[in-house]
């Protein structure tokens, strides 16, 4: 296993943000792990990400990580392609971005999907955080954006 600690990162401005955007590219996410707890406006995922920051050589396999994503000021959410009727189904998230609102510090967080789905986070604040958790595993499976080849 890897000697690398687990990522601990806050986003407060879009440009953190971009930070664990590009730390949950290709992490993957079932359907049922997908929570807004309205109550609290907290809207979470838990993923496995995979681990980029760990490389992959010829002879290692690449890491992925038990993950939380978290978002905190949510006051509501959309979605476009994105439904919880099969909790199975298996999400791959691509990116997540900030769009500041005219007036700061609100905007809203959108989540894209592989498949064209999306979730938007309609925000007070921009505060989100990505935690790992200490249990990694090794995968064959290297993440590829490679057009398949017919």
């Amino acid at each position: 296993m890897s000697e690398l600690k687990p990522l601990r990162l806050l986003a407060e401005e879009a440009e953190d943000l971009e930070i664990i955007s590009a730390a949950v590219q290709d992490a993957v996410v079932k359907a049922e792990n997908l929570n807004y707890e309205a109550r609290i406006h907290r809207f979470s995922l838990e993923i496995n990400r995979y681990r980029w920051e760990e490389g992959v050589t010829q002879r290692r396999d690449g890491e992925r990580i038990r993950s939380l994503l978290a978002f905190d000021g949510v006051l509501g959410v959309r979605t476009r392609a994105i439904t919880k009727v099969d909790p199975e189904l298996i999400l791959s998230l691509l990116n997540v971005t900030f769009d500041p609102a005219p007036e700061p510090p609100g905007g809203t967080v959108t989540l894209l999907f592989a498949g064209d789905g999306e979730i938007v986070l309609d925000v007070e604040v921009l505060d989100a955080t990505l935690l790992d958790s200490d249990y990694i595993w090794n995968t064959k499976h290297t993440p590829s954006h490679e057009r398949r080849k017919r």
